[in-house]
């Protein structure tokens, strides 16, 4: 794999890779490799440290589905802002839920100002692969693998990236260019668009109604430089 730099423009499709160094087929050499030869990648225990993990679409050849949003590549934090402060407990991200639902109810748009320097958002890496419907998004420590069907099913069912513990599942799907993520009890939409710029902006209604515009840096065969992103 390759180290990716912000000077040069990302590619986004991965490069040739032998057999012995695809992390999640056995055999591609000579046939076309479809999303249902690749085995669904999950967390591993305590998260990925600080070394990024392989990728795991590298050797699938399907076209992405149409309708969906390029995501492809590595991306980093360029700028975070929020409406209200917030923390990863529980508790803080269900009154952060709640006072969203409260005031799109109202039709309120609410004012975001920027999350405090320092913040470990700042430090926040993500590589994101797609091949046919499905979708890998690897950052914060954790393996987000699915199929962008609007499932449950088919969706994401790993765990979160507060604590390497708790169970999450939830439903994806691209939604007029935008990838969407539904959690199952709450009438809330996590997403990812791009902007006219070709930035990433990434919505978490539950946490402090945050908005991230990332840099794509590399291609989504690439690696961060350093472990700075490390949690």
């Amino acid at each position: 794999m390759t180290t990716a730099h912000a000077s040069t423009e990302p590619k986004l499709e991965c490069p040739p890779i032998s057999d012995a160094d695809a992390s999640n087929t056995s055999t591609t050499a000579g046939r076309a490799v479809s999303v249902n030869d690749i085995p669904v990648a999950h967390t591993p225990p305590s998260g990925y440290g600080d070394k990024f993990p392989k990728p795991v679409l590298a050797t699938c050849t399907e076209p992405i589905v149409k309708g969906a949003p390029d995501l492809r590549g590595l991306w980093r934090t360029l700028r975070a802002e929020w409406a209200d402060e917030t923390s990863s407990k529980p508790s803080s991200r269900l009154f952060s839920i709640v006072r969203f639902l409260f005031w799109k109810t109202l039709g309120v748009e609410r004012v975001r100002k920027p999350v405090p320097a320092g913040h470990p958002i700042y430090a926040y890496v993500e590589r994101i692969e797609q091949c046919g419907n499905r979708i890998v998004d690897i950052g914060g420590g954790t393996i987000a693998d699915a199929r962008a069907d609007g499932t449950e099913e088919n969706g994401i069912h790993d765990v979160s990236a507060f604590d390497f513990k708790t169970p999450i599942n939830v439903a994806a799907t691209y939604e007029n260019g935008v990838f969407v993520l539904r959690p199952p009890r709450f009438p809330i939409e996590i997403t990812r668009r791009l902007d006219a710029d070709g930035h990433m902006l990434w919505h978490r209604p539950d946490l402090g109604d945050l908005m991230v515009t990332l840099e794509r840096i590399g291609g989504p065969c690439d690696t961060p430089p350093g472990t700075q992103w490390a949690r």
